[in-house]
């Protein structure tokens, strides 16, 4: 067994000096400072206690540090995760309450095991399965949404959870008349002066100047008395452990939140992963082993009272500019996070809310992606569309529906275009040797005899019945003084028994149309099948050429190819190309 491959920390662990240290102390020590009003925040927007979001930076962060492949990714909690947390279990419990949080460790827990499933089947693959569009329409959605969550800490007065989006931005409007300045004031001033030191030096710690500040400010004015709702009191101390509440219905319960989760978590996760892998090159990502540790975390991170962590854009790209080299980086940060935990709870007690708003706010504006709904107007139609649609289902229905909505259309695109593959009709480019599609190149000519088709896709049996149709199509339009349709096999990289089924009934077609058939530039693979069964000799060795313009050379000049002599040397050229 190659404890290694299951153990990264390994495998730069021998290797590890003190320039690595130093630039992984910097950046753990960054990250942390991040962290710490970010958990909180991130907390907040649950429906969790701020506590637990600090216990979501604790043990995830220390074991995907261990087991991790990735060198760069911060985890922890999310602003994403956490709305769909909120989404889901708020709907069968009172955000804060305890039963709410037992339902949200439980769904930690969950989620935690269905990850850790996921890599011992080796399924990591499956998280390309939700497109970039889709994800991009998701959570552009989810930033307004949380946005708009965060109104009522903007604002200082309370907007009904029950309320969807449209109701509860009509609520506020309304309402605007209950609007608490201080609180307002607080919220406003933590945006500015953090947007201000970000754009100064992006590792000055703004988020934690605005949290000291804020604490600061209420502390000495007593602006808690006057309105201004804060965090009270935290627990001191390391999460004791806990069992989360099992139970057959409990589970039921959680397991559409359960689900949106994983799939969110996943695909932003291994994202960010890859992203960071690629500005790298003394490491590769292992998608199933960054499961295997996301899960682990998931799992630890539940029976210590941790609120379901991921992959974080921000911090992840927090550490990678710090200088993280391995996962040292992320060992340090949860080491000063339970320092925390342990000695710094209490000067939490006057952070106004506001300002984890403001934290909030800031943080997911990069979510919202309007430039890529700008590239792929210009560039992919389709693409643009299944974001446009995502990003309504999302913003209308509910963050589950959005989705599920995604997933599923995903998929149903994936089967679309499989079903559906790009076929090109072949011209010749004047006075060369080279056939290109006639619809992009208005100068190449066609036989009027003569068909010549490129099917650009694997032919199997998701397509077999489209290869069959579209060439049926091309001899009802060409019917009357069509002689020969050429198959240009070239970007046939594989073929089932289907897709062999659907060229041996096309052969009996087109011959019962008195239509012959070329086939050219055949693939190893499809060669070998076409060996295994007698398609050769149905098809006949003539009628196989190496690629196009010997098959309309050979059709232009049969005359000439009567010559036995050069017959023989075209024949011994197919014969070398399907052996």
């Amino acid at each position: 067994m190659n404890f290694k491959q299951f153990l990264p920390i390994l495998q730069w662990l021998p290797s590890y000096n003190k320039t690595y240290f130093r630039s992984d102390l910097l950046a753990g020590l960054t990250v942390a400072v991040l962290l710490v009003p970010q958990g909180m925040a991130y907390a907040l927007l649950a429906g969790m206690p701020p506590i637990y979001g600090l216990y979501g930076g604790l043990l995830p962060l220390f074991l995907f540090g261990i087991l991790g492949t990735s060198q760069q990714m911060s985890i922890g909690p999310v602003a994403v995760s956490a709305l769909l947390v909120l989404a889901g279990i708020s709907q069968i419990a009172e955000p804060f309450s305890p039963e709410y949080i037992s339902y949200v460790l439980l769904t930690g827990l969950l989620i935690g095991f269905f990850q850790v499933l996921l890599s011992i089947l080796r399924l990591g693959f499956l998280v390309n399965f939700l497109s970039h569009p889709i994800l991009a329409g998701f959570t552009s959605a989810a930033a307004i949404i949380i946005a708009v969550s965060q109104l009522p800490a903007v604002l200082g007065f309370p907007v009904p959870r029950e309320l969807n989006l449209i109701n509860k931005l009509q609520y506020v409007f309304s309402n605007i008349g209950q609007i608490h300045l201080p609180t307002f004031f607080f919220c406003i001033s933590g945006i500015i002066l953090i947007s201000i030191l970000k754009k100064i030096n992006k590792t000055i710690p703004g988020a934690l100047i605005a949290v000291v500040l804020g604490i600061l400010i209420v502390r000495f004015l007593k602006l808690d008395q006057q309105g201004v709702a804060i965090v009270g009191g935290v627990p001191q101390g390391l999460p004791l452990f806990q069992l989360p509440s099992w139970g057959i219905e409990n589970i039921k319960l959680v397991m559409p939140t359960v689900l949106t989760v994983t799939i969110i978590g996943i695909v932003e996760s291994i994202g960010i992963a890859k992203v960071l892998e690629s500005k790298h090159n003394y490491y590769k990502i292992d998608a199933n082993q960054e499961l295997l540790a996301l899960g682990l975390g998931k799992i630890a991170g539940a029976f210590f009272q941790a609120i379901p962590s991921s992959g974080s854009f921000s911090r992840s790209a927090v550490n990678n500019e710090a200088g993280a080299r391995t996962g040292m980086s992320s060992i340090i940060t949860a080491i000063i996070i339970a320092f925390s935990l342990l000695f710094l709870t209490k000067l939490f007690y006057y952070l106004p809310n506001a300002i984890l708003a403001a934290i909030i706010l800031l943080s997911v504006k990069g979510l919202f992606d309007y430039k890529e709904a700008i590239h792929l107007w210009h560039t992919h139609t389709g693409d643009f569309i299944m974001m446009v649609f995502t990003f309504f289902a999302t913003l209308i229905m509910d963050i589950e529906f959005g989705v599920i909505a995604g997933v599923v259309l995903s998929i149903l695109m994936i089967l679309f275009r499989i079903a559906s593959p790009h076929i090109a009709i072949l011209g010749q480019i004047p006075e060369t040797r080279f056939y290109r599609n006639v619809s992009r190149f208005p100068n190449a000519e066609q036989m009027e005899d003569v068909i010549i088709m490129r099917f650009d896709a694997q032919l199997f049996f998701g397509n077999a019945q489209y290869f069959k149709d579209t060439i049926e199509e091309i001899v009802k339009d060409r019917k009357d003084n069509l002689e020969l349709l050429i198959l240009s096999a070239y970007s046939i990289t594989n073929m089932d028994s289907s897709g062999l089924h659907a060229l041996e009934e096309s052969l009996a077609f087109l011959k019962n149309n008195n239509i012959e058939f070329y086939i050219t530039g055949v693939r190893g693979p499809v060669r070998d099948l076409f060996h295994k069964s007698d398609f050769i000799d149905k098809l006949g060795k003539e009628n196989q050429f190496m690629d196009v313009h010997q098959a309309v050379e050979y059709h232009r000049n049969k005359e000439k190819f009567k010559n036995r002599k050069f017959k023989n040397v075209l024949q011994n050229n197919v014969d070398n190309e399907f052996i």
